[in-house]
């Protein structure tokens, strides 16, 4: 299985859809779960090139390559996690998107798939999010949640806003506000003020169980 794993990050990171969607096949005819492949696996490629975008080691080509064959995968394994989604009971509602002035959104997308299949509603806004309509679409769904991701450091900054504007709005205390994404970090997560955060798709879903709990 390790081998497997390594070569669905070498998928991602090569930017080979072809490659990606063959083993997803394999991993669902090993009996594989769809998660340890999405999240061991596939996930493990775009989150090195998520950290050498960051850097500047490579560009928004290599990171477009990459999304066309994560999306891939994800497609194969699609019909697995709808089934495992059906066995869960809902835990919580969760208003996600990417941040404003941002429109990279795989690793958002992974995390949808993470929380629908561990019992939540999910109500994704998609790329490039107005922090007003992450506060309004929460009111209205009468969200738990509000998750919000970021690939540049540019756009982190919307992050903080959010949180104030739901402070002046009066409003902090009804919803729990979870952020990450490549540039986000913990201790930057906990500066601004932020209820929950995760590096990984497994940190992600802990929090999310915590702040709901």
């Amino acid at each position: 299985m390790a081998a497997l794993l390594q070569q669905m990050k070498e998928a991602i990171i090569d930017g080979d859809p072809e490659k990606a969607t063959a083993l997803a096949q394999t991993a669902l005819d090993q009996d594989m779960s769809p998660l340890e492949a999405l999240e061991k696996g596939f996930s493990q490629g775009m989150a090195v090139l998520g950290d050498q975008f960051e850097k500047g080691e490579v560009f928004l080509t290599e990171l477009l390559l990459a999304e066309e064959a994560m999306n891939a995968a994800v497609e194969v394994l699609k019909p697995k996690i709808a089934e495992l989604k059906s066995q869960t009971q809902t835990r919580g509602k969760v208003v996600i998107g990417v941040i404003q002035g941002d429109v990279h959104d795989i690793g958002k997308n992974i995390i949808k798939l993470f929380l629908s299949v561990s019992g939540y509603e999910v109500i994704d806004l998609g790329r490039d999010v107005p922090v007003r309509k992450f506060i309004e679409t929460a009111q209205k769904e009468n969200a738990d949640i509000i998750a919000a991701s970021a690939l540049m450091t540019t756009t982190m900054i919307y992050m903080p806003e959010l949180i104030k504007q739901l402070g002046e709005r009066g409003i902090r205390d009804q919803f729990k506000v979870m952020v990450g994404g490549a540039p986000v970090v913990r201790s930057w997560a906990e500066e601004i003020g932020s209820d929950g955060y995760g590096r990984t798709t497994s940190e992600a879903i802990a929090e999310a169980d915590r702040l709901v709990e």
